[in-house]
């Protein structure tokens, strides 16, 4: 992580000031079944330095509640009824459980040597969390929040992802330069993909049938046909590529040296833009309609809004001291 001054933006600002306001005039107007209603309510943003979880209301964008949650944490995930946040916290080697309606924490749950992504199994709920360190997958049951499986993946795997049937279990594994495919029942790994070099994050499409990874050190998006089970091609983009959201036909990734998230189009997979956003963007998520991407500034100490149509920030709000919000953050 970097640790460099933070930088004004007044002219920035200004600019983010000005579309939040036309969108929360938008939102006010708006009918019952318009844009604010059908959206996610709010956000999770795990803050590393702060040691925090902070909870951002999406409709008026403010920082709303936060939870205290020491030993640095970064990875998250939320279970299929939004009702738990499940957390990492790397150097206290847990993952943390949080109750997203009492914002409370339930438990604490040792987890390795260094917990860092997080997936949770659209199905039957279960947490799978990568081990940096012990270059594993531990699998923990929802009921019970206890570690039931290990599954030896390549080196440091960092990001988690589950294909939305369920049937596979994907691990970004950095220092193997490979995402290896996991059999979700049989907790088998049946295949181990080569990718661009140190795969950080990586995001499965609805469809279930591309995976694209974030590649750190090779500066580009490795993009994975699942069937096959092969890589097809790799899209160059910023300086050290971080995460992956996917909305209306394109892949926005964090570029945590440049400042910007840098957009593919899917079809003929070239960046078409590359957005201003808040010193070194981290975590990066699409909500569930498309519409909005909303993105971590670790160095910035902003959560900030990209409207997935017109390319434009539309909104930013300050959140406790490094965010990273590493996985799916929304709810």
């Amino acid at each position: 992580m970097a640790f460099g001054v933070k930088k004004a933006r007044v002219e920035r600002a200004v600019a983010v000031l000005a579309a939040a306001f036309v969108f929360t005039l938008f939102a006010i107007l708006a009918p019952s079944h318009g844009l604010v209603q059908e959206a996610e309510r709010e956000a999770l943003v795990t803050s590393q330095l702060a040691e925090k979880v902070a909870f951002v209301d999406l409709a008026t964008w403010k920082v709303t509640a936060e939870i205290a949650v020491p030993g640095k944490p970064a990875g998250i995930a939320l279970s299929p009824d939004r009702r738990r946040a499940y957390v990492t916290a790397p150097e206290a080697k847990q993952l943390v459980v949080i109750d997203t309606q009492e914002r409370a924490v339930i438990k604490r749950i040792a987890i390795g040597n260094g917990p860092l992504g997080v997936a949770v199994h659209p199905g039957d709920g279960r947490i799978f969390v990568a081990d940096w360190y012990d270059h594993r997958l531990a699998v923990v049951d929802p009921q019970s929040l206890t570690v039931t499986a290990h599954v030896t993946v390549g080196e440091s795997p960092s990001g988690v992802a589950v294909t939305p049937d369920g049937r596979l279990v994907l691990t970004a594994d950095r220092d193997s330069h490979q995402v290896s495919f996991i059999d979700a029942a049989s907790l088998r790994v049946i295949k181990a993909v080569p990718v661009g070099e140190r795969p950080f994050g990586v995001t499965i499409d609805a469809a279930g049938k591309r995976a694209y990874t974030a590649n750190v050190k090779s500066n580009d998006v490795s993009v994975i046909d699942i069937e096959l089970g092969k890589t097809l091609a790799a899209v160059k983009v910023g300086r050290r590529p971080y995460a992956v959201a996917l909305a209306s036909g394109r892949a926005f990734v964090t570029d945590q040296y440049v400042e910007t998230v840098s957009v593919i189009d899917l079809k003929d997979l070239k960046v078409i833009k590359k957005i201003s956003v808040g010193a070194y963007p981290e975590g990066i998520v699409a909500d569930k309609a498309g519409r909005f991407i909303y993105v971590a500034c670790w160095e910035e100490n902003t959560l900030e809004r990209i409207d997935a149509r017109t390319l434009a920030v539309t909104g930013s709000v300050t959140v406790p001291d490094g965010p990273r919000s590493f996985g799916a953050f929304l709810r």
